[in-house]
């Protein structure tokens, strides 16, 4: 019996799944692992798709595979807010959003569905950080209180008036023990964990400190203020150590790369994103200029060389430092329809949330080999084509063939979605602090 002649109720409309990884499949690389088996290479072609192993898979070798550049569900609250603070639960199974109104609400990191709502703030969350081993979380505000909060959402401690300002950032240090806060009152302060006392005031900025971040192996602070200066501070002392005066605006946001921290990132509002190596003087690796301004950053949780940057209008873009120093590699332009204001990678690496001043929160993963639609996509060429927002709301649209308003993935590239993936070894290029490959070290001191 054909589909023509079947009971309508009984038929059903077939489609193209819209990701490859809503989880990642651990399980085939156990097995390949267990009777020694190497990895299958993945090839431009759709029946590859089993073939997709998870992240760490590809850390030196085929990093464009872990680009999250597939759009593949949009999520909103009832009641919308502007969220400023996203960031993924330590195992990755939910994801943990603050509103502008105070309130935590949880999704399902699988299916993306709404599971939880909370008010946990009187005012507008800004910043949330879990800890290295998990077990803590500690959400800042506008009003400068900081809470500190278990896995299930039981409050523990509050610290009121921790800061008289907006607090703009948080980082705990690579041992839990201690946590670090600054805040638009122009101070960083260096707290107890165990206690809740603060320990130290690092003042030294004439301006709001808009982002900090704690070295992952090291006692090295990192801030970054109104005053154009990017500072290093020493925990133990609170003295500033160093200062970076390369931008000639507002820095936004700096980090540490988050395995080895041998590089630190940093944007500005003069519309810079620079890459310093922390070993080498600060020297600097890369600049990359923009139309736009900058919003925030965040670095590949598995790929060493592998940061996104989020715009002002709306646009994503991934950079690969072992790939391409001048820009991006890969760029969503229109991810968003208003200002990004905050980025969290999954911790495994294979999705990538985004949320903006549209009141929405869009999640990426990486797309399936010779995926059509990688980049021809209404979310990326802004042609409001094919029923463009049920598109966005995944429809029966959702997949569709190329057309003329945009391009089909290039064959050339392993995994069929961007361009070849180049070996870092293979034309002599590297960087310092990268690994670049699974063999061979660049530098001493770069552990494989």
């Amino acid at each position: 019996m054909d589909d023509a002649s079947a009971d309508p109720s009984q038929r059903r409309n077939v489609t193209q799944r819209r990701t490859v990884d809503i989880s990642s499949p651990f399980e085939r690389l156990y097995y390949y692992k267990k009777h020694g088996l190497p990895p299958p290479t993945v090839e431009p072609e759709s029946t590859y798709t089993t073939d997709v192993l998870p992240p760490c898979v590809y850390r030196h070798r085929d990093r464009v595979i872990n680009i999250a550049n597939k759009f593949t569900h949009l999520s909103s609250n009832k009641v919308k807010h502007v969220i400023p603070a996203i960031k993924w639960t330590p195992e990755g199974r939910r994801l943990v959003v603050g509103t502008y109104s105070g309130e935590f609400s949880l999704w399902n990191g699988s299916s993306f569905n709404f599971e939880s709502i909370m008010q946990a703030h009187d005012t507008a969350v800004t910043t949330m950080e879990y800890s290295h081993a998990g077990d803590w979380m500690i959400s800042g505000d506008t009003d400068g209180t900081i809470k500190i909060w278990q896995p299930n959402f039981n409050m523990v401690k509050e610290l009121d008036n921790a800061h008289t300002e907006c607090i703009r950032d948080i980082a705990f240090s690579h041992n839990d023990s201690k946590f670090v806060t600054c805040s638009d009152d122009n101070i960083l302060k260096i707290w107890n964990f165990s206690n809740g006392q603060q320990e130290r005031v690092l003042s030294g900025h004439h301006w709001d400190v808009k982002s900090c971040d704690w070295h992952p192996q090291m006692g090295l602070i990192v801030s970054a203020s109104k005053d154009n200066l990017v500072k290093l501070w020493d925990p133990r002392s609170g003295q500033c150590i160093s200062t970076l005066l390369k931008f000639k605006h507002t820095v936004l946001k700096t980090k540490f790369q988050p395995t080895q921290g041998n590089m630190l990132a940093a944007i500005s509002k003069d519309k810079s994103c620079r890459v310093f190596d922390i070993r080498h003087s600060s020297k600097e690796l890369m600049v990359a200029r923009d139309e736009v301004d900058y919003m925030t950053l965040l670095w590949h949780p598995i790929n060493q060389s592998i940061f996104t940057v989020a715009n002002y209008d709306g646009s994503i873009k991934n950079f690969d430092l072992l790939q391409n120093t001048e820009g991006p590699t890969h760029i969503i332009p229109y991810a968003h329809d208003k200002c990004i204001t905050s980025l969290s990678y999954n911790p495994v690496g294979h999705i990538l949330a985004s949320a903006s001043k549209d009141r929405t929160i869009r999640f990426w993963t990486r797309a399936r080999p010779y995926d059509p639609n990688a980049f021809d996509d209404p979310t990326y060429n802004n042609k409001k084509v094919n029923a463009w927002f049920f598109g966005i709301n995944n429809g029966i649209n959702a997949v569709r063939e190329k057309t003329e308003n945009g391009i089909a993935a290039p064959s050339n590239g392993l995994d069929g979605v961007g361009p070849a993936p180049m070996a870092a070894t293979s034309s002599g290029f590297s960087l310092p602090g990268i690994e670049s490959s699974s063999k061979v070290s660049s530098l001493p001191g770069l552990s494989i």
